[in-house]
């Protein structure tokens, strides 16, 4: 069957309005109800093993371009730096530029970053630590993923600047570009003249950073500034959203916290429950390059899926109680969070660690954690954070490990 003769039940997954459970609910209950629903730009996909094999599938694309075209952008800065980006690339040339960057974020490059993640969460937790009460956004979520992408990149007290250009860049895929297109477009020129005098330094004196790095291989200074570009919109705003959620959902599940709290051991387990249970990129988009049958429908070539991480992570085919927050559970399906496939997110070693670390540190020094007045949801489109996260807890928490 042609899936564009399906009757197939709709939903309109840009809804800035409906956020939090709502969003989980009315996802649910269309899960129960199909594998594909159509959806404001295109299909979505909600059956975790029919998403799996779009993701893994190499007819299929990621439609960046297609999505510009879909908020009306066709040419200018924000056309031309996507075109150029990371996520465009397909087959060997997509290969080639990824495989200058995983030495840097293998496993074993990111246990020699856990020492200064430790330092900075302790330093940027010192000025509430007794207060009993934060902004968990403004404290620690935004502050430390751009902080960690500093590191990597040798450019330490630049964070905020990183921060900024990570948020700007990333709406590109939040369909609003009419209200901040001029913001966007002035963060790429920013943020690539910033690249480009590092580029220019550090192959005069190079270090061990990445920049360094890529500034050795043969690529154009264009293919370097792009790539370093890539890292910074890719490696910022995602992890600072998923810490938020993180702390939102341990706030609102006292008695998971608690646990954490008197065995840090389960900290790598409650990173995969909180991937699992609140994807910060709840769709993935996928271009069909050419005509695919999945699931015994036919797709035709150019057609635009969102793959639902939303949904797949809570698929009850593939995870036990899976509606259920609990880092007690191994689960052994991984959180499709991440994505899979040629472009499953190079940085999710690091992003791990980082929520590990905070988590580890956190857990023991704030008990009886807490909600402590209104959580502002982000829209779900794109990366999908929080925009403040007010917690209280108990100040000078005793039990604390030295």
């Amino acid at each position: 069957m042609l899936l564009t003769e399906l009757d197939l039940p709709t939903y309109d997954h840009i809804d800035v309005t409906v956020t939090g459970e709502a969003f989980h609910q009315a996802l649910d209950a269309l899960a129960q109800e199909t594998w594909i629903a159509r959806g404001a730009m295109g299909y979505a996909v909600l059956e975790r093993e029919a998403g799996n094999e779009i993701l893994r599938d190499k007819r299929f694309a990621f439609p960046a371009l297609e999505l510009l075209e879909m908020q009306g952008v066709t040419s200018g800065t924000i056309w031309d730096r996507t075109a150029e980006g990371l996520m465009v690339q397909t087959d060997e040339a997509h290969t080639r530029l990824r495989r200058l960057l995983m030495p840097a974020f293998s496993p074993r490059a990111i246990e020699r970053l856990r020492p200064m993640l430790r330092q900075l969460i302790t330093d940027l937790w010192a000025p509430v630590a007794d207060t009993g009460e934060c902004e968990f956004v403004t404290t620690l979520a935004e502050p430390l993923p751009s902080m960690a992408i500093a590191a990597l990149l040798g450019t330490p007290g630049d964070e905020k600047l990183l921060s900024k250009w990570s948020f700007l860049l990333q709406e590109v895929f939040k369909f609003r570009l009419d209200e901040v297109g001029d913001q966007v477009e002035q963060a790429y020129d920013d943020m690539r003249a910033y690249v480009h005098t590092k580029l220019v330094e550090r192959r005069a004196a190079p270090g061990e950073d990445l920049i360094s790095v890529i500034g050795a291989t043969d690529l154009t200074d264009d293919e370097c500034v792009t790539l370093v570009g890539s890292v910074i919109s890719g490696g910022t705003d995602t992890t600072q959203a998923q810490l938020a959620h993180g702390l939102r959902l341990f706030a609102e599940h006292p008695e998971q916290w608690a646990l954490l709290a008197d065995n840090p051991s389960l900290a790598e387990q409650a990173v995969e429950e909180v991937l699992r249970y609140e994807p910060i990129t709840p769709f993935t988009a996928r271009l069909a390059r050419e005509e695919v049958e999945v699931n015994g429908t036919v797709i035709p070539e150019g057609t635009v899926l969102f793959v639902c991480a939303a949904t797949a992570n809570r698929d009850p085919k593939e995870f036990e109680d899976a509606q259920s927050f609990d880092i007690t559970k191994k689960r052994e399906a991984a959180p499709m969070t991440f994505g899979f496939g040629a472009h499953f997110c190079i940085g999710h070693n690091l992003a791990r660690a980082e929520l590990a670390e905070t988590f580890t540190y956190l857990a023991p020094r704030t008990k009886g954690l807490r909600v402590n007045g209104e959580v502002v949801f982000g829209p779900t489109t794109g990366i999908y954070g929080l925009d403040s996260l007010p917690l209280a807890f108990e100040a000078n928490s005793v039990g604390v490990p030295t």
